[in-house]
């Protein structure tokens, strides 16, 4: 997939650009939503309401609120940059980690509404959840170069993930989840030369 599909694609079909703007309205409208409603608050209807558009034109593109938030986050991963894989192994996994850890950090109702959604059963959440897992695989591949063996990178995942869903439960602040996958990547990684 290109970058542009990343961000423009939902889980459901291709767009025109027409379409593609709608989505993009009610992508945004959630995450206004969310900050005023929470996750219990935020229906789909509400934010269709919020987008403009009819409820019935949102439910054609998202069929939950779980979905709409899964969306939201993958079109954010979509639009990070490329992985610059100079530097000292370490760094260059720990901003990876970082920047992904991070990507709704600033958005305390998003990031716990993220965590939620995606945990979700239907399957548009799963679909996005596997392309969400392909890319953050993809990153650290990027990141790791020689060292992208499976037992490093399912041990990069597991922390990310296990880190994600810690912060989910209100156990850490994503900040400082951040700052803990940097540790986990330390110990997971090989000492520097």
């Amino acid at each position: 997939m290109s970058g542009e599909q990343l961000t423009t694609e939902p889980t459901r079909r291709r767009l025109t650009e027409r379409q593609a703007g709608t989505v993009r309205r009610l992508t945004d409208a959630a995450v206004d939503e969310l900050r005023e409603t929470g996750y219990e608050g935020l229906t789909v209807r509400n934010v269709a309401r919020r987008a403009g558009v009819a409820p019935a034109t949102a439910y054609t593109y998202f069929a939950s609120k779980n979905h709409l938030i899964t969306e939201v986050f993958w079109r954010r991963l979509g639009a990070l940059p490329p992985v610059v894989a100079d530097g000292p192994l370490q760094e260059r996994v720990v901003e990876v980690l970082r920047e992904i850890a991070l990507l709704v950090s600033d958005e305390p109702e998003l990031a716990a509404a993220c965590t939620t959604a995606m945990l979700g059963t239907d399957p548009d959440v799963r679909e996005l959840r596997i392309r969400i897992g392909v890319a953050i695989r993809e990153r650290l591949t990027a990141a790791l170069r020689e060292h992208a063996d499976e037992t490093t990178l399912g041990a990069l995942e597991l922390a990310y993930s296990g880190a994600l869903l810690h912060a989910g439960m209100g156990y850490t602040s994503y900040a400082r989840m951040a700052d803990r996958l940097a540790e986990m990547a330390e110990l997971i990684l090989p000492a520097p030369e």
